[in-house]
């Protein structure tokens, strides 16, 4: 994992016209979760879409050099976890934009599920299989999953993440 010297959605530095728009965009704020050997391995996400339907989908852009990206097309499973506003310095050092001594899944506590880590404080999380071979889309890989466990907390709001802010909901 690197950790970046610059903020991916920093301000006063000249950004393609399509990133800034994308800046614009209210995403949510997630960590993509998966066994791994080793370790687990885990990336927050913001281009995620949830699909509803029978079954239900959850598609996301990840990194084709990440961990998470190996462990998902190895184990064929993830967990998908909403994080709170108090979960942002978690996010960035899955993000690898924060430093994390001992790797960032010693930043918070995790429950175990059959897809993967799950973020024990989560507003919500579902566990997802993989739906279909992955797709090179832009320098991403679209990533859709059937969903097959899911569980939402009502009492704790998500966050969001506009222009590279965290937004409390």
């Amino acid at each position: 994992m690197t950790i970046h010297d610059t903020h991916p959605f920093a301000t006063g530095q000249p950004r393609r016209p399509l990133r800034r728009f994308r800046g614009r965009l209210p995403a949510p704020v997630t960590i993509w979760a998966a066994h791994n050997e080793p370790r687990p391995a885990g990336l927050t996400v913001s281009s995620v879409v949830v699909a509803d339907g029978e079954p239900g989908e959850v598609i996301g852009l990840i990194d084709p050099a990440s961990e998470l990206f190996e462990a998902v097309i190895g184990q064929h499973r993830w967990a998908v976890s909403l994080l709170a506003h108090d979960d942002r310095q978690l996010a960035d050092a899955m993000a690898g934009l924060a430093p994390a001594p001992g790797g960032p899944f010693r930043l918070a506590q995790w429950r175990d599920t059959d897809w993967g880590p799950v973020l024990a404080t989560s507003p919500g999380w579902l566990g997802a299989r993989l739906a279909a071979e992955p797709v090179e889309t832009g320098w991403s890989m679209l990533v859709r999953g059937v969903v097959e466990a899911i569980e939402i907390d009502e009492g704790v709001a998500p966050v969001a993440y506009v222009r590279g802010n965290y937004r409390q909901l």
